[in-house]
Protein backbone atom coordinates (compact mmCIF):
# COMPACT_ATOMS: atom_id res chain seq x y z
CA UNK A 1 0.00 0.00 0.00
CA UNK A 2 1.49 3.10 -0.95
CA UNK A 3 1.30 6.42 -0.04
CA UNK A 4 4.00 9.44 -0.97
CA UNK A 5 3.89 11.41 2.07
CA UNK A 6 3.76 8.53 4.54
CA UNK A 7 5.60 5.62 3.18
CA UNK A 8 8.86 6.56 5.24
CA UNK A 9 6.71 6.15 8.81
CA UNK A 10 4.57 3.63 8.53
CA UNK A 11 7.00 0.56 8.55
CA UNK A 12 8.46 2.10 12.19
CA UNK A 13 5.19 2.88 13.53
CA UNK A 14 3.50 -0.28 12.43
CA UNK A 15 6.10 -1.73 15.15
CA UNK A 16 5.77 0.17 17.69
CA UNK A 17 2.16 0.12 17.75
CA UNK A 18 2.31 -4.20 17.35
CA UNK A 19 4.28 -4.10 20.13
CA UNK A 20 2.68 -1.27 22.33
CA UNK A 21 -0.76 -3.26 21.41
CA UNK A 22 0.55 -6.20 22.89
CA UNK A 23 -1.02 -6.10 26.46
CA UNK A 24 1.83 -7.10 29.06
CA UNK A 25 2.96 -6.34 33.13
CA UNK A 26 6.53 -5.24 31.55
CA UNK A 27 7.78 -1.88 30.90
CA UNK A 28 7.33 -0.92 27.26
CA UNK A 29 10.35 0.62 26.02
CA UNK A 30 8.63 2.36 23.42
CA UNK A 31 5.99 4.08 25.23
CA UNK A 32 7.27 8.00 24.61
CA UNK A 33 7.97 6.63 21.26
CA UNK A 34 4.42 5.82 20.74
CA UNK A 35 3.44 9.04 22.61
CA UNK A 36 5.26 10.66 20.10
CA UNK A 37 3.55 8.92 17.33
CA UNK A 38 0.26 10.05 18.39
CA UNK A 39 1.05 13.69 19.13
CA UNK A 40 1.69 14.82 15.49
CA UNK A 41 -0.27 15.07 12.42
CA UNK A 42 1.92 12.88 10.39
CA UNK A 43 2.01 10.62 13.24
CA UNK A 44 -1.56 9.61 13.38
CA UNK A 45 -1.92 9.65 9.75
CA UNK A 46 0.75 7.04 9.18
CA UNK A 47 -0.77 5.01 12.21
CA UNK A 48 -3.84 4.88 10.26
CA UNK A 49 -2.37 4.10 6.94
CA UNK A 50 -0.80 1.26 9.62
CA UNK A 51 -3.92 -0.07 10.66
CA UNK A 52 -5.70 -0.82 7.95
CA UNK A 53 -2.07 -2.46 6.71
CA UNK A 54 -2.24 -4.60 9.65
CA UNK A 55 -5.60 -5.49 9.09
CA UNK A 56 -5.46 -6.27 5.30
CA UNK A 57 -2.14 -8.12 5.43
CA UNK A 58 -2.13 -10.26 8.77
CA UNK A 59 -6.35 -9.89 9.62
CA UNK A 60 -7.26 -11.18 6.31
CA UNK A 61 -5.25 -14.20 6.50
CA UNK A 62 -6.33 -15.49 9.88
CA UNK A 63 -10.18 -13.96 9.00
CA UNK A 64 -10.70 -16.07 5.80
CA UNK A 65 -8.47 -19.12 6.26
CA UNK A 66 -9.60 -20.02 9.58
CA UNK A 67 -13.34 -20.36 9.34
CA UNK A 68 -12.46 -21.72 5.92
CA UNK A 69 -11.09 -24.75 6.83
CA UNK A 70 -13.67 -25.07 10.20
CA UNK A 71 -16.68 -25.15 7.38
CA UNK A 72 -15.11 -27.01 4.11
CA UNK A 73 -14.80 -24.29 2.29
CA UNK A 74 -10.84 -24.77 2.08
CA UNK A 75 -9.06 -28.40 2.32
CA UNK A 76 -6.01 -28.62 3.81
CA UNK A 77 -2.71 -29.15 1.28
CA UNK A 78 -0.11 -29.34 3.63
CA UNK A 79 1.70 -30.93 7.23
CA UNK A 80 1.66 -28.25 8.97
CA UNK A 81 -0.07 -28.92 12.08
CA UNK A 82 -2.05 -25.88 12.91
CA UNK A 83 -4.06 -26.53 9.81
CA UNK A 84 -4.08 -30.24 10.48
CA UNK A 85 -5.58 -29.25 13.65
CA UNK A 86 -7.83 -27.38 12.41
CA UNK A 87 -9.43 -29.64 9.32
CA UNK A 88 -9.60 -32.64 12.18
CA UNK A 89 -11.34 -30.36 14.54
CA UNK A 90 -13.55 -31.54 17.32
CA UNK A 91 -13.57 -30.65 20.87
CA UNK A 92 -9.97 -31.39 21.61
CA UNK A 93 -9.28 -28.28 19.00
CA UNK A 94 -5.59 -27.05 21.26
CA UNK A 95 -6.29 -23.55 22.65
CA UNK A 96 -2.35 -23.31 21.08
CA UNK A 97 -3.80 -23.34 17.70
CA UNK A 98 -1.83 -20.75 15.95
CA UNK A 99 -4.48 -19.72 13.63
CA UNK A 100 -6.97 -19.53 16.75
CA UNK A 101 -4.09 -17.35 18.35
CA UNK A 102 -3.49 -15.55 15.18
CA UNK A 103 -7.17 -14.79 14.45
CA UNK A 104 -7.68 -13.24 18.52
CA UNK A 105 -4.34 -11.77 19.00
CA UNK A 106 -4.59 -9.49 15.55
CA UNK A 107 -8.18 -8.59 16.35
CA UNK A 108 -7.22 -7.45 19.36
CA UNK A 109 -4.20 -5.51 18.12
CA UNK A 110 -6.32 -3.45 15.59
CA UNK A 111 -8.78 -2.96 18.83
CA UNK A 112 -6.17 -1.60 20.79
CA UNK A 113 -4.49 0.82 17.80
CA UNK A 114 -7.87 2.12 16.73
CA UNK A 115 -9.01 2.97 20.35
CA UNK A 116 -5.58 5.29 20.45
CA UNK A 117 -6.22 6.78 17.14
CA UNK A 118 -9.49 7.56 18.41
CA UNK A 119 -8.12 8.77 21.63
CA UNK A 120 -5.74 11.16 19.95
CA UNK A 121 -7.33 12.46 17.10
CA UNK A 122 -8.99 15.37 18.65
CA UNK A 123 -5.64 16.47 20.53
CA UNK A 124 -3.70 17.38 17.89
CA UNK A 125 -4.31 20.50 14.82
CA UNK A 126 -6.10 18.56 12.35
CA UNK A 127 -8.49 20.15 9.39
CA UNK A 128 -12.31 18.87 11.32
CA UNK A 129 -12.40 16.99 7.88
CA UNK A 130 -9.58 14.83 8.95
CA UNK A 131 -10.01 14.32 12.15
CA UNK A 132 -13.77 12.81 11.59
CA UNK A 133 -12.08 10.94 8.70
CA UNK A 134 -9.48 9.24 11.69
CA UNK A 135 -12.40 8.89 14.11
CA UNK A 136 -15.02 7.12 11.76
CA UNK A 137 -12.33 5.25 9.83
CA UNK A 138 -10.61 3.83 13.18
CA UNK A 139 -14.04 3.28 14.62
CA UNK A 140 -14.46 1.17 11.33
CA UNK A 141 -11.70 -1.21 11.38
CA UNK A 142 -12.47 -1.85 15.34
CA UNK A 143 -16.30 -2.51 14.55
CA UNK A 144 -14.82 -5.02 12.03
CA UNK A 145 -12.25 -6.42 14.39
CA UNK A 146 -15.03 -6.91 17.45
CA UNK A 147 -17.29 -8.46 14.22
CA UNK A 148 -14.75 -11.04 13.26
CA UNK A 149 -14.50 -11.90 17.06
CA UNK A 150 -18.04 -12.22 17.62
CA UNK A 151 -18.07 -14.50 14.60
CA UNK A 152 -15.94 -16.84 16.14
CA UNK A 153 -15.81 -17.04 19.76
CA UNK A 154 -18.30 -17.56 22.19
CA UNK A 155 -17.61 -13.82 24.37
CA UNK A 156 -15.44 -11.32 23.02
CA UNK A 157 -13.23 -8.22 24.31
CA UNK A 158 -14.69 -4.82 23.35
CA UNK A 159 -12.25 -2.95 25.03
CA UNK A 160 -8.42 -2.93 25.46
CA UNK A 161 -7.13 -3.20 28.52
CA UNK A 162 -3.24 -2.58 29.75
CA UNK A 163 -3.38 -4.72 32.33
CA UNK A 164 -4.80 -8.05 31.45
CA UNK A 165 -7.62 -7.51 32.52
CA UNK A 166 -9.94 -7.08 29.51
CA UNK A 167 -13.83 -7.58 30.37
CA UNK A 168 -15.51 -10.83 28.38
CA UNK A 169 -18.84 -10.23 26.85
CA UNK A 170 -21.28 -12.46 24.79
CA UNK A 171 -20.79 -12.12 21.66
CA UNK A 172 -24.80 -10.59 20.94
CA UNK A 173 -22.82 -7.82 23.07
CA UNK A 174 -19.73 -7.47 20.67
CA UNK A 175 -21.99 -7.38 17.43
CA UNK A 176 -24.07 -4.15 19.48
CA UNK A 177 -20.77 -2.85 20.20
CA UNK A 178 -19.58 -2.82 16.81
CA UNK A 179 -23.34 -1.41 15.57
CA UNK A 180 -22.69 1.29 17.80
CA UNK A 181 -19.32 2.37 16.68
CA UNK A 182 -20.37 2.32 13.32
CA UNK A 183 -23.31 4.74 13.94
CA UNK A 184 -20.95 6.65 15.87
CA UNK A 185 -18.81 6.65 12.74
CA UNK A 186 -21.84 7.73 10.39
CA UNK A 187 -22.61 10.40 12.63
CA UNK A 188 -18.82 12.60 12.30
CA UNK A 189 -18.38 12.40 9.06
CA UNK A 190 -21.97 13.29 8.14
CA UNK A 191 -21.58 16.00 10.37
CA UNK A 192 -17.80 16.96 9.00
CA UNK A 193 -17.08 14.74 5.80
CA UNK A 194 -13.87 13.42 5.50
CA UNK A 195 -11.42 15.52 3.61
CA UNK A 196 -9.49 15.12 0.72
CA UNK A 197 -6.10 15.28 2.84
CA UNK A 198 -7.73 12.43 4.86
CA UNK A 199 -8.39 10.26 1.63
CA UNK A 200 -5.11 11.36 0.05
CA UNK A 201 -3.12 9.89 3.20
CA UNK A 202 -5.19 7.04 4.41
CA UNK A 203 -7.59 5.29 2.22
CA UNK A 204 -6.46 6.69 -1.30
CA UNK A 205 -9.74 6.38 -2.56
CA UNK A 206 -9.82 2.04 -2.14
CA UNK A 207 -11.89 2.29 0.38
CA UNK A 208 -15.69 4.28 0.98
CA UNK A 209 -15.93 4.62 4.07
CA UNK A 210 -19.36 5.82 4.43
CA UNK A 211 -20.72 2.63 2.37
CA UNK A 212 -18.27 0.11 4.66
CA UNK A 213 -19.67 1.71 7.39
CA UNK A 214 -23.91 0.83 5.99
CA UNK A 215 -22.54 -1.98 4.89
CA UNK A 216 -21.15 -3.37 8.03
CA UNK A 217 -24.40 -1.87 9.70
CA UNK A 218 -26.44 -4.21 7.41
CA UNK A 219 -24.34 -7.17 8.45
CA UNK A 220 -24.12 -7.10 12.18
CA UNK A 221 -27.79 -6.04 12.62
CA UNK A 222 -28.68 -8.68 10.48
CA UNK A 223 -26.27 -11.04 12.65
CA UNK A 224 -28.29 -9.88 16.04
CA UNK A 225 -31.54 -10.13 14.73
CA UNK A 226 -32.17 -6.30 14.34
CA UNK A 227 -33.74 -6.92 10.91
CA UNK A 228 -35.53 -3.52 9.94
CA UNK A 229 -32.34 -1.63 10.98
CA UNK A 230 -30.21 -4.57 8.76
CA UNK A 231 -32.71 -3.60 5.71
CA UNK A 232 -32.23 0.20 6.36
CA UNK A 233 -28.70 -0.55 5.92
CA UNK A 234 -28.20 -2.54 3.37
CA UNK A 235 -30.72 -0.36 1.14
CA UNK A 236 -28.17 2.73 2.09
CA UNK A 237 -25.17 0.88 0.72
CA UNK A 238 -24.41 2.22 -3.42
CA UNK A 239 -24.02 -1.16 -4.93
CA UNK A 240 -21.53 0.59 -8.05
CA UNK A 241 -19.66 1.69 -4.85
CA UNK A 242 -16.48 -0.51 -3.67
CA UNK A 243 -13.87 -0.64 -0.77
CA UNK A 244 -10.70 -3.24 -1.63
CA UNK A 245 -7.44 -3.62 0.38
CA UNK A 246 -4.81 -3.22 -2.25
CA UNK A 247 -1.57 -4.67 -2.00
CA UNK A 248 1.77 -4.68 -3.75
CA UNK A 249 5.20 -5.75 -4.12
CA UNK A 250 5.98 -5.40 -0.58
CA UNK A 251 2.68 -6.07 1.07
CA UNK A 252 0.91 -9.32 -0.77
CA UNK A 253 -2.82 -10.32 -1.32
CA UNK A 254 -2.16 -12.84 2.37
CA UNK A 255 -4.42 -15.51 0.66
CA UNK A 256 -2.29 -15.93 -2.61
CA UNK A 257 0.76 -16.13 0.45
CA UNK A 258 -1.14 -19.19 2.27
CA UNK A 259 -2.59 -20.67 -1.38
CA UNK A 260 0.02 -19.96 -4.15
CA UNK A 261 3.25 -18.50 -2.71
CA UNK A 262 6.61 -21.06 -3.55
CA UNK A 263 3.59 -23.11 -5.10
CA UNK A 264 3.12 -25.22 -1.44
CA UNK A 265 -0.44 -24.39 -0.80
CA UNK A 266 -1.93 -24.64 2.57
CA UNK A 267 -5.28 -25.04 1.32
CA UNK A 268 -7.28 -25.21 -1.87
CA UNK A 269 -11.11 -24.46 -2.22
CA UNK A 270 -13.95 -27.00 -1.93
CA UNK A 271 -15.30 -28.29 -4.86
CA UNK A 272 -19.16 -27.14 -4.78
CA UNK A 273 -18.16 -24.04 -2.50
CA UNK A 274 -17.68 -26.58 0.24
CA UNK A 275 -21.33 -27.29 0.85
CA UNK A 276 -22.99 -30.73 0.53
CA UNK A 277 -24.70 -32.42 -2.89
CA UNK A 278 -28.01 -31.13 -1.34
CA UNK A 279 -27.15 -28.09 -2.51
CA UNK A 280 -27.40 -27.78 -6.30
CA UNK A 281 -25.84 -25.35 -8.26
CA UNK A 282 -26.91 -24.14 -12.50
CA UNK A 283 -23.50 -25.55 -13.95
CA UNK A 284 -23.68 -22.03 -15.85
CA UNK A 285 -23.48 -20.24 -12.78
CA UNK A 286 -20.37 -17.79 -13.28
CA UNK A 287 -19.48 -17.44 -9.76
CA UNK A 288 -18.49 -21.15 -9.90
CA UNK A 289 -15.78 -20.19 -12.78
CA UNK A 290 -15.54 -16.79 -10.73
CA UNK A 291 -14.11 -18.50 -8.01
CA UNK A 292 -12.53 -21.91 -8.65
CA UNK A 293 -10.59 -23.78 -11.36
CA UNK A 294 -11.70 -27.77 -11.79
CA UNK A 295 -9.38 -29.78 -10.44
CA UNK A 296 -10.84 -33.61 -9.36
CA UNK A 297 -8.15 -34.24 -6.87
CA UNK A 298 -8.75 -34.93 -2.86
CA UNK A 299 -6.78 -33.88 -0.47
CA UNK A 300 -5.29 -35.89 2.45
CA UNK A 301 -8.31 -36.37 3.77
CA UNK A 302 -10.23 -37.73 0.89
CA UNK A 303 -12.06 -33.70 0.49
CA UNK A 304 -12.62 -33.27 -3.25
CA UNK A 305 -10.57 -29.85 -3.84
CA UNK A 306 -10.55 -27.20 -6.76
CA UNK A 307 -7.51 -24.48 -7.79
CA UNK A 308 -8.53 -21.44 -6.81
CA UNK A 309 -9.24 -18.05 -8.62
CA UNK A 310 -11.68 -14.75 -7.80
CA UNK A 311 -9.46 -12.15 -5.72
CA UNK A 312 -6.78 -14.70 -4.91
CA UNK A 313 -4.61 -15.75 -7.80
CA UNK A 314 -2.37 -12.39 -8.32
CA UNK A 315 -0.23 -11.66 -6.02
CA UNK A 316 -0.90 -8.35 -5.76
CA UNK A 317 -4.41 -8.66 -6.42
CA UNK A 318 -7.02 -6.74 -4.65
CA UNK A 319 -9.51 -8.17 -1.66
CA UNK A 320 -12.86 -6.30 -1.04
CA UNK A 321 -13.77 -5.55 2.60
CA UNK A 322 -17.27 -6.60 1.53
CA UNK A 323 -18.81 -7.79 -1.48
CA UNK A 324 -21.63 -5.88 -2.88
CA UNK A 325 -24.37 -8.45 -3.72
CA UNK A 326 -24.41 -9.06 -0.22
CA UNK A 327 -26.57 -6.35 0.69
CA UNK A 328 -29.02 -8.40 -1.50
CA UNK A 329 -28.69 -11.48 0.29
CA UNK A 330 -29.22 -9.31 3.53
CA UNK A 331 -31.88 -7.96 2.33
CA UNK A 332 -33.34 -11.37 1.42
CA UNK A 333 -32.67 -13.03 4.60
CA UNK A 334 -33.72 -10.36 7.14
CA UNK A 335 -37.12 -9.59 5.29
CA UNK A 336 -37.98 -13.50 5.31
CA UNK A 337 -36.83 -13.67 9.18
CA UNK A 338 -38.42 -9.94 10.13
CA UNK A 339 -42.14 -10.59 12.59
CA UNK A 340 -44.01 -10.25 9.45
CA UNK A 341 -42.15 -11.94 6.73
CA UNK A 342 -42.16 -10.42 3.08
CA UNK A 343 -41.71 -13.02 0.58
CA UNK A 344 -42.21 -11.10 -2.07
CA UNK A 345 -39.19 -8.49 -1.08
CA UNK A 346 -36.81 -11.49 -0.08
CA UNK A 347 -37.37 -13.47 -3.44
CA UNK A 348 -36.73 -9.72 -5.33
CA UNK A 349 -33.71 -9.67 -3.60
CA UNK A 350 -32.46 -12.85 -4.15
CA UNK A 351 -33.17 -12.23 -7.71
CA UNK A 352 -30.82 -9.45 -7.82
CA UNK A 353 -28.20 -11.89 -6.89
CA UNK A 354 -28.94 -14.80 -9.38
CA UNK A 355 -29.87 -12.85 -12.61
CA UNK A 356 -26.57 -10.50 -11.53
CA UNK A 357 -24.42 -9.40 -14.71
CA UNK A 358 -23.30 -6.27 -13.61
CA UNK A 359 -21.59 -6.53 -10.50
CA UNK A 360 -18.77 -4.37 -10.10
CA UNK A 361 -16.06 -7.06 -9.16
CA UNK A 362 -17.63 -9.53 -11.83
CA UNK A 363 -18.87 -11.96 -9.42
CA UNK A 364 -21.88 -12.63 -11.84
CA UNK A 365 -24.53 -15.41 -11.35
CA UNK A 366 -26.12 -14.87 -14.33
CA UNK A 367 -28.50 -17.96 -14.01
CA UNK A 368 -32.54 -18.03 -13.95
CA UNK A 369 -34.48 -16.45 -11.56
CA UNK A 370 -35.80 -18.37 -8.45
CA UNK A 371 -38.87 -21.10 -9.53
CA UNK A 372 -38.89 -22.82 -5.80
CA UNK A 373 -41.51 -23.21 -3.49
CA UNK A 374 -42.35 -19.79 -2.20
CA UNK A 375 -42.25 -20.85 1.57
CA UNK A 376 -39.85 -18.92 4.40
CA UNK A 377 -37.87 -22.57 4.74
CA UNK A 378 -37.09 -22.87 0.72
CA UNK A 379 -35.84 -19.13 -0.01
CA UNK A 380 -34.09 -19.22 3.44
CA UNK A 381 -32.05 -22.39 1.97
CA UNK A 382 -31.45 -20.97 -1.34
CA UNK A 383 -30.17 -17.76 0.77
CA UNK A 384 -27.69 -19.97 2.70
CA UNK A 385 -26.73 -21.74 -0.55
CA UNK A 386 -25.93 -17.91 -2.32
CA UNK A 387 -24.35 -16.69 0.64
CA UNK A 388 -21.90 -19.35 0.38
CA UNK A 389 -21.51 -18.81 -3.19
CA UNK A 390 -21.00 -15.03 -3.42
CA UNK A 391 -19.58 -15.01 -0.27
CA UNK A 392 -16.78 -17.25 -0.91
CA UNK A 393 -13.99 -16.94 1.19
CA UNK A 394 -14.26 -13.70 3.28
CA UNK A 395 -14.66 -14.76 6.63
CA UNK A 396 -18.45 -15.20 7.12
CA UNK A 397 -18.73 -18.94 6.08
CA UNK A 398 -19.04 -20.08 10.41
CA UNK A 399 -21.63 -17.04 10.98
CA UNK A 400 -23.82 -18.75 8.60
CA UNK A 401 -23.62 -21.69 9.16
CA UNK A 402 -24.52 -21.70 13.15
CA UNK A 403 -27.52 -18.96 11.88
CA UNK A 404 -28.99 -20.99 9.16
CA UNK A 405 -28.89 -24.19 11.82
CA UNK A 406 -26.76 -25.99 9.37
CA UNK A 407 -25.88 -29.70 11.27
CA UNK A 408 -24.41 -29.61 14.85
CA UNK A 409 -20.74 -30.52 14.73
CA UNK A 410 -20.08 -34.52 17.02
CA UNK A 411 -17.24 -33.20 18.66
CA UNK A 412 -15.33 -36.32 17.67
CA UNK A 413 -12.39 -34.96 15.72
CA UNK A 414 -11.60 -36.35 11.97
CA UNK A 415 -15.38 -36.57 10.96
CA UNK A 416 -14.52 -35.04 8.00
CA UNK A 417 -18.28 -35.86 6.49
CA UNK A 418 -19.71 -32.76 8.60
CA UNK A 419 -20.68 -29.71 7.28
CA UNK A 420 -18.71 -27.86 10.29
CA UNK A 421 -16.14 -29.43 12.72
CA UNK A 422 -16.68 -26.33 15.53
CA UNK A 423 -18.93 -24.15 16.54
CA UNK A 424 -16.36 -21.61 18.26
CA UNK A 425 -13.00 -21.71 18.81
CA UNK A 426 -12.08 -22.14 22.13
CA UNK A 427 -9.66 -19.34 23.89
CA UNK A 428 -6.37 -18.88 23.10
CA UNK A 429 -3.09 -19.89 25.52
CA UNK A 430 -1.87 -16.44 25.41
CA UNK A 431 -5.15 -14.94 26.69
CA UNK A 432 -6.04 -17.98 29.35
CA UNK A 433 -2.64 -17.26 30.45
CA UNK A 434 -2.77 -13.63 31.05
CA UNK A 435 -5.85 -12.62 31.51
CA UNK A 436 -7.74 -13.66 34.91
CA UNK A 437 -11.58 -13.11 32.94
CA UNK A 438 -10.96 -15.45 30.23
CA UNK A 439 -14.11 -17.15 30.18
CA UNK A 440 -14.18 -21.18 30.13
CA UNK A 441 -13.95 -22.68 26.65
CA UNK A 442 -16.94 -23.75 24.67
CA UNK A 443 -17.71 -27.31 24.59
CA UNK A 444 -17.69 -27.68 20.60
Amino acid sequence: MKNSNLNILVFTIMSMLILASCETDFDNPNAATVEETFSSREGILAASVGLQQLYSTTGVRWVVETPAITTREGGITTTFQNMIELEDGGANLPNFNSNVQGLWSTMLRIIKIAEDIEANATNIDLEVGTQSGLIAHAKLFKALAIGNLAQNYEQVIIVSNNENEAEFVPRATGYENAITLLNEAKNAIEANPISDEFTAAVTLGNIDVPNSIDALLARYNLFVGNYDAAISAANNVDLTSTSTFVYDSQNLNPIWSRVFLNDAPNFKPRDNFGLPSEFVFDPADGRISFYLVPLDETNQNGLPIEDLAGFFDVNTGFIPLYIPDEMNLILAEANLRKASPDLGAATAALNEVLTDTNDPFDINADVDPYSGALTSEALLSQVYKNRRAELFLTGTSLEDSRRFGRPEPSGAPMIYTEERNRNFYPYPDLERNSNPNTPEDPNI
